[in-house]
């Protein structure tokens, strides 16, 4: 579903931001680590200094309104620079099970933060793409 330059330009980008919505369709956006494989993108939920992690708003908003988008944007003051890429479609919370253990292997590889942190009993979040847009110079450069 990603062609090339948008895969390249994702797998270049540190951060992405997640925008979910409750049943009412209030918007909530965070700032988020990923990693993309196949047709799916996954955000693990990391450990948190203060609360319950599985009580993050985000996952309350999947667990009423599945649909969700993720963008990872670049901006520069040469505007002849700038890039997105969007990713819409479905989110699951994966809690345990071969992907959910693929996926925490894969952000461990992309992230060194998380080698660190214990993952294995927090949940996922997969994002099965079923559209992707984008904009600009999705050149993979910083």
């Amino acid at each position: 579903m990603l062609n090339q330059a948008q895969h390249r330009f994702l797998d270049s980008r540190r951060i992405a931001h997640l925008a979910t919505a409750d049943a009412g369709g209030t918007p909530h956006v965070v700032p988020v680590c990923f990693v993309i494989a196949g047709n799916s993108a996954y955000i693990t939920i990391d450990e948190k200094p203060k609360g319950n992690p599985r009580a993050l708003k985000r996952l309350r908003n999947i667990a009423e309104n599945q649909r969700t988008a993720l963008v990872a944007d670049r901006y520069d003051e040469d505007w002849r620079r700038l890039g997105w890429v969007m990713l819409r479609g479905r989110a699951e919370i994966l809690d345990s099970g071969s992907e959910h253990d693929m996926a925490q292997e894969l952000l461990r590889a992309r992230y060194p933060q998380y080698r660190e942190m214990r993952l294995a009993e927090l949940p996922v979040i997969a994002i099965r793409i079923d559209h992707v847009g984008s904009w600009g110079d999705l050149s993979s450069d910083p």
